[in-house]
């Protein structure tokens, strides 16, 4: 293995999943699967030192600082603690703060699953909530904080300047009210509350947060200005008389055995909470010696982390059906004798394909182990082919679909089996649901439930019917099928104003196969309408940045059809606009046969307000840098786009360089 080509590879790994965990609040992979990485990357950097970087991601805190906050220096620098896996790495840091320290105390917390603010007080009064950030720079979120009911705005003891750290979080109840509340309303579902809790914390809107329900615990006490302690569980106790919600249920311990004690009993209780935690904090009680102990650049050495494993259960696979997706995707659906694991009752489990079917050799009857991928997603890890019975039956795809009995086809190389049928009840309510979505055409009140509810009752057969519910304006309001009066105005007032959407939300709500918001767009940029784009050819589009053979061909597929063809005119009679804004208010063709990658954070405009100008000058957008890439603009924090560029001898652009070509 090249151990330096590896070292590279993590790392820029493990940043863009920082700033999708921390900036984004949108993870892609479990807290297991992040933790693994960094461990590889820490092993590898202490066995090959010459590798070293100071800008490693293991040197400093994950999170940068969001533009649209106001910036505050921290007092204290905020870090992240050492994580641990096993429980001879708990003994080996309990041994070694005995080793250096004599006869220390330590105190086992529970690790919940928040995001990270310090909270700071002027003569017992609340002046400012920060988060994390850099953990040198945060960004102020103390209007937010006033919002939250558990964090004191005043305390009795009115010392000159106190900051406390804790975890801002939502509790499984909030969180699923409002998961419930954004499917009725067709928002983004969160997959976790510690996200929700994240995206609401940093949320420009301090009602939102009111609406949310945030909680938080202090953990620490940062400085406490005229007052004195001797120890962390001292000045925890102070806290709670002077009305903070701290840690919950710390418990002091004196050895190995105590400690490893705390952390599984922990462990066994962690799905009976009322909220979520990620792990267990071991730290050293006395703070006389934790300023003995100081910290490294990145975490203290006075305390360490248990992360938890994934929590694995055996169950057994009583049947598989199949799920029809918007584009007619099959999905294997494994129905599981009901099992209550990582604090939830699991009976369903994804089974992605035929292949991940034969790969796991799981069949109907057998005995599987499954996990909840980061606590979350239940997932099958494999069969148990002792335990199968004799009855146990392999099971394959079927060459019907299961809804509308219409021939499935198996994508040419590829894992896919997709229903052909073009009147697919199953295909249509979910391509109903992607059109009204937030990345699509954005129409609050058409979530699932609605959709569903309006297409059994026989108002919605396909997307242009949206657009006719306002003359059953009556009738949806005594049925009651939507909600009452001002439900049914609030979507039909969302419809209307759907209908003034430039086309590439249109473009993407009609779910084009491998058409996504980023496609659309650059569609949308370099075709004056719809019509134009129902007229184009194999060579205009295949000269487009980023676009490949089986997206053309996607595209054109697409728009041959006559049922497609027949849907975008009863669109264009409904009145949905059908021109491209961005055509229309193009300014000259100063960036014509020029193609802009974005990186990082712009100081004064997001990167959908820079990708709109350089399509109004006739430039053209990519989500990738390639040699074909004529500049890169770059903001802070910009990742891997800005290595590969620099690599190809790429301009790299500031925005102020970028505002210069606008001149």
């Amino acid at each position: 293995m090249d151990i330096k080509k590896r070292i590279e590879e993590l790392r820029k790994t493990i940043e863009y999943h920082n700033d999708k965990y921390y900036n984004q609040d949108d993870p892609e992979i479990s807290d297991y699967e992040y933790d693994q990485l960094s461990l590889e990357l820490r092993k590898l950097e202490q066995e090959y030192p010459e590798f070293a970087a100071p800008d490693s991601p293991t040197q400093k805190v994950g999170g940068t600082v969001k533009r649209e906050l106001r910036k505050v220096q921290h007092d204290v620098p905020v870090i992240s603690l050492q994580d641990v896996f096993s429980k001879e790495e708990v003994y080996s840091f309990v041994y070694k703060m005995i080793q250096e320290l004599g006869d220390p105390t330590f105190v086992v917390e529970r690790k919940v699953d928040g995001l990270s603010v310090v909270l700071r007080y002027k003569d017992g009064v609340l002046v400012e909530g920060i988060t994390r950030g850099d953990g040198i720079t945060g960004e102020s979120v103390y209007e937010n904080l006033l919002e939250i009911k558990s964090v004191p705005k005043t305390i009795p003891t009115k010392l000159p300047y106190l900051e406390v750290r804790g975890e801002v979080y939502m509790s499984n109840e909030a969180f699923e009210r409002a998961n419930k509340k954004q499917e009725e309303t067709g928002g983004k579902v969160y997959q976790t509350a510690r996200n929700l809790a994240a995206g609401t914390l940093r949320q420009l809107d301090p009602a939102v947060v009111r609406e949310r329900e945030l909680d938080i615990y202090v953990f620490n006490l940062e400085i406490s200005q005229g007052k004195e302690f001797k120890s962390h569980s001292e000045s925890l106790n102070w806290l709670s008389m002077q009305g903070f919600p701290v840690s919950p249920g710390f418990m002091v311990c004196k050895t190995a055995d105590e400690v490893w004690e705390c952390i599984t009993k922990i462990g066994e209780s962690r799905w009976e909470l009322p909220f979520g935690i990620d792990g267990a904090v071991v730290k050293v009680d006395s703070l006389e010696d934790r300023k003995k102990l100081g910290i490294t650049s990145k975490v203290p050495r006075w305390a360490v982390a248990y992360k938890y494993p994934p929590e694995q259960k055996e169950t057994i696979v009583e049947d598989i059906i199949v799920q029809v997706g918007r584009t007619g995707r099959l999905t294997p659906l494994a129905i599981l004798k009901p099992v209550k694991i990582a604090g939830t009752t699991v009976s369903k489990a994804t089974l992605h394909n035929q292949d991940y079917i034969d790969s796991k050799d799981i069949r109907i009857g057998d005995t599987v182990i499954i996990q909840k991928a980061g606590d979350i997603i239940p997932e099958v890890l494999r069969s148990i082919p002792e335990k199968r019975p004799a009855t146990a039956q392999k099971y394959v795809m079927p060459d019907k679909c299961p809804i509308c009995g219409a021939p499935t086809l198996r994508e040419e190389d590829g894992v896919e089996i997709r229903c052909t049928g073009t009147n697919c009840i199953a295909q249509a309510m979910r391509g109903i649901i992607y059109f009204a979505s937030k990345d699509a055409m954005n129409i609050e009140g058409l979530g699932p439930s609605s959709v569903e509810a309006l297409m059994s009752e026989g108002y919605i057969k396909d997307v242009s019917d949206i657009y006719l519910l306002k003359n059953y304006r009556e009738e949806l309001i005594d049925k009651g099928i939507v909600g009452k009066e001002k439900s049914v105005d609030n979507l039909i007032r969302a419809v209307e104003k759907s209908k003034e959407n430039d086309i590439d939300r249109l473009i993407t709500g009609l779910g084009i196969r491998n058409v996504g918001k980023q496609t659309a767009r650059v569609l949308a940029s370099n075709f004056a309408d719809m019509e134009a784009l129902q007229n184009v050819t194999y060579e205009q589009l295949i000269a487009l940045p980023d676009f490949g053979d089986i997206m053309v061909r996607d595209i054109l597929d697409f728009f041959s059809r006559e049922e497609n063809k027949a849907l975008i005119e009863r669109l264009k009679e409904a009145g949905v606009n059908m021109k491209s804004k961005v055509s229309d208010t193009k300014k000259d063709d100063r960036f014509a046969g020029k193609t802009f990658v974005l990186t990082g954070t712009l100081p004064s405009m997001t990167r959908d307000e820079a990708t709109r100008i350089i399509q109004m000058y006739g430039g053209k957008v990519s989500g990738s840098v390639s040699k074909k890439t004529s500049y890169v603009l770059a903001g802070e924090e910009a990742g891997s786009k800005l290595t590969k560029a620099q690599d190809l001898g790429i301009t790299i652009l500031s925005e102020e360089e970028f505002k210069k070509m606008l001149e």
